[in-house]
């Protein structure tokens, strides 16, 4: 097993946090979904469900506040990596692309961390439905019905990415492992992870292209709907079982990401400069 590249500073501690923190939010998600899949309770549900899971259980609240300060973490990680293109991937049409991914992600992770940061402080989940809220303001606006569809597409293009990151089985390059390590458990448990959230994208996608076909904001659903779609499919709960598990696999390979994963992460005066050079830019 190879050693972790480099020194430690403090994004990049902020940044395994955050795997970890969003590792265990999609595992208890994945744990759920399995558990109402099979019949033994649970809820298939989305990330604020697996918050609330969290807080019902013992040091809720406290634990809940930790995982809101990973989210947070992890936001920022996304952020750096959008601007300072930090993982280097350059400034090609695809590298702009996943660059721009990062940055969505970023304001994604960031909405989820305030949220979780008000459940653990007792102050209920805030944010409303975001999904419908969202499509419900754009497809009020000129162009906006256009804007929903080109949102869904976006969704559509990233399920098909995880899916082939999945199929290729490059999901452990950035981790510090060596190659037996890679295919005896951590390629296996990523792909998996992947496959699922790619299928769990596809969907969420087609909901907001139908959204926009209709011009219903009600059509725009999240994971929780995703769920209940493929528990409504013949064989549906072993549908609804797989991706459960996958989902979990996808969490737990964002803990080995938390400890494995090459993050070079760049000095804070660093990232400074390239967040003030990215501003002078688009003004």
């Amino acid at each position: 097993m190879r050693p972790l590249p480099g020194g430690r500073n403090t994004i990049e501690r902020i940044a395994r946090f955050g795997y970890g923190a969003r590792g265990i939010v999609y595992i208890v998600v994945g744990a759920l979904a399995l558990l109402a899949a099979i019949g033994q309770g649970g809820r298939a549900g989305d990330s604020k469900d697996a918050l609330r899971a969290v807080l019902s259980g013992p040091f809720g609240a406290v634990l809940v506040g930790v995982i809101a300060l990973g989210l947070a973490g992890f936001a920022l990680w996304r952020l750096v990596e959008g601007v300072t293109d930090a993982d280097r991937r350059g400034t090609s049409a695809k590298g702009l692309a996943v660059r721009g991914a990062h940055l969505i992600s970023a304001a994604i992770y960031l909405g989820l961390a305030v949220s979780a940061a008000s459940l653990s402080l007792g102050l209920g989940m805030s944010g409303g439905d975001g999904m419908h809220d969202g499509t419900a303001w754009l497809l009020a606006k000129p162009y906006g019905r256009w804007l929903v569809a080109l949102g869904g597409l976006g969704v559509i293009g990233g399920g098909f990415g995880f899916l082939g990151k999945a199929w290729r089985g490059d999901v452990t390059d950035r981790l510090a492992l060596d190659t037996q390590a890679r295919d005896r458990w951590a390629g296996p448990v990523g792909r998996s992870g992947y496959a699922a959230r790619g299928i769990a994208f596809l969907i969420i996608g087609g909901f907001l292209v139908a959204a926009a076909w209709h011009q219903r904001s009600s059509d725009a659903k999240g994971l929780t709907e995703a769920f209940a779609l493929l528990r409504a499919q013949p064989y549906g709960w072993i549908l609804l079982g797989l991706v459960a598990a996958g989902h979990a696999a996808f969490g737990a390979f964002g803990l080995i990401q938390a400890r494995y994963r090459h993050i070079d992460a760049p000095d804070i005066d660093r990232v400074d400069d390239a967040a003030g050079a990215a501003v002078r830019a688009l003004t």
